[in-house]
């Protein structure tokens, strides 16, 4: 939403000065428009690998959602984290071995659609529960592991914004080689009167206008936009990394989220007290 809210003052601050004093016809050049953009985008087509290609694009939609990533979903979280430790701690490391080899069919994770839904989510909680359930686990390796995953899974949410960057640094050079052309146009046409000759380098200074306007205002928007939202996805591996080490150190399940909590964003974190009412709310139910 804020993204269509920056294009629109970008677009009014850029036309909207310019059109107290000039013509907003000169600047519609309708061949350089095709170049700078087939340019941008056979750019990104030669950088790329079609596995990155699809990457990129299929995030792309998410800019215009809003954040999943939110205090109700951490509590969330951290209460689902509790009622699997607590039946842990109760019954038994035996007794989730049904609710990790089919966590859709868990009673526990049932409760928590959102979460479920989240196939990575569940797949990182339930692949380090299913090993504390086998045993015999060093905490060090264990933790070692889980920060390789993290930041694989980091590197691989980080690459979508890393080529949206990079296309965005070659625009303005394909803005200079559209105007260039255009100046090798004019120079061919140095007979016609100085009206013409004005017309034509305006057009032709219109490719640098376009490449800095497009990669500065509109494609390094969305690069910083997936960039954010790569360093906001890794947050909830990192909760539930510090639980289950928790856990799995001896803790019980209520300090053990409490570790969880302590690694949220202040503007996500449920307070100590938030979170004991939410748990023992659940708890009755």
């Amino acid at each position: 939403m804020f993204l269509i809210v920056g294009y629109v003052i970008i677009l009014a601050s850029a036309l909207g000065t310019y059109s107290v004093h000039g013509s907003l016809a000169a600047l519609w050049v309708p061949l350089e428009y095709i170049a700078i953009v087939g340019l941008t985008v056979g750019g990104f087509v030669a950088g790329n690998d079609l596995k990155i290609i699809k990457t990129t694009v299929g995030a792309l939609p998410g800019l215009f959602k809003g954040s999943k990533y939110n205090k109700a979903l951490y509590v969330d979280l951290l209460a689902m984290l509790f009622e699997v430790l607590a039946k842990v701690r109760k019954e038994g490391l035996m007794s989730i071995e049904n609710d990790v080899e089919n966590p859709h069919e868990s009673p526990i994770f049932g409760k928590y659609p959102v979460l479920a839904a989240d196939h990575h989510v569940m797949e990182f909680i339930t692949d380090y529960l299913r090993m504390m359930v086998g045993g015999n686990l060093n905490a060090i390796e264990i933790e070692n592991l889980m920060d390789v995953e993290i930041e694989t899974h980091h590197h691989e949410t980080e690459v979508p914004g890393h080529i949206m960057a990079k296309v965005a640094d070659a625009t303005p050079a394909f803005g200079i080689v559209v105007a260039v052309m255009g100046v090798v146009n004019v120079m061919g046409s140095v007979g016609e009167p100085p009206a013409v000759l004005g017309k034509m380098i305006g057009g032709a200074l219109v490719g640098t206008f376009l490449g800095i306007l497009i990669s500065y205002g509109f494609i390094s928007p969305i690069a910083t936009l997936l960039e954010q939202k790569a360093q906001e996805g890794s947050k909830i591996y990192q909760v539930v990394k510090v639980v289950l080490l928790a856990s799995m150190s001896g803790y019980a399940p209520q300090v053990a989220v409490e570790f969880g909590r302590k690694v949220l964003f202040s503007k996500d974190r449920p307070t100590f007290v938030e979170l004991e009412e939410e748990l023992k709310a659940r708890k009755g139910k």
